[in-house]
């Protein structure tokens, strides 16, 4: 799970930025690098591993949770964003909950715990079709999930793991191949996720008809 944060005066952001889903890749990667760039944009990411989403006590609201308080965490401690005021900033997030106010307390409150300073959050639905900077934002995660799939997709040279999607094809197409031939999800892939469950009770199934 990715996600990221922007932190700037938004009429300093291209024109053209917006949710993510409505920007070309080769665009959303340009925007993304001249976000980085420059010196008046402080951009922060937040990862969130198979691991962690694998862990049984948790759930997928603290997870978005997490992964938000993460990026928005790494923009505040880092002090960058030269332009911008250095005290203490107000964040606007897309809710993860049913509850927008429920949501923005719960980052706010896990940010707090990891810069040790209080950083209000305003929280809403659509906020990354609403608001430049969480659309910037919008951007950021999904070229660096992009590029992190492009990575895994390199570590198994064998197989085209595709999107990482669960809509994809061609990657149920690669957990089906890996299973058959390892018995195993691969690490890159989050055990719980009910496609690898799919692909894994189906697998045994195999197994047990050729049996």
């Amino acid at each position: 799970m990715v996600a990221a944060a922007v932190r700037c005066d938004p009429a300093v952001l291209p024109a053209d930025v917006d949710d993510s889903k409505q920007v070309a890749p080769d665009r959303r990667e340009a925007i993304a690098a001249e976000l980085r760039d420059r010196d008046d944009v402080g951009v922060g990411v937040g990862i969130v591993e198979p691991a962690e989403i694998d862990d049984p006590e948790t759930d997928m609201n603290s997870l978005t949770v997490m992964a938000q308080a993460r990026a928005i965490a790494s923009v505040v401690g880092a002090g960058n964003a030269d332009s911008v005021d250095d005290g203490v900033p107000e964040a606007v997030v897309d809710a993860g909950d049913v509850s927008e106010s429920r949501f923005g307390r719960r980052v706010a409150d896990a940010v707090t715990d990891r810069v040790a300073r209080d950083v209000p959050v305003d929280a809403e639905h659509g906020a990354d079709e609403t608001y430049p900077t969480v659309s910037a934002a919008s951007i950021v995660a999904k070229v660096e999930r992009d590029a992190r799939v492009a990575a895994i997709d390199g570590e198994y040279p064998e197989y085209d793991v595709g999107s990482g999607y669960p809509s994809d094809p061609t990657t149920r197409g690669f957990l089906e191949a890996y299973v058959a031939a390892t018995g195993e999800i691969p690490d890159c892939a989050r055990r719980s996720w009910s496609t690898c469950e799919q692909v894994l009770a189906e697998a045994e199934q195999s197994g047990l008809d050729e049996f």
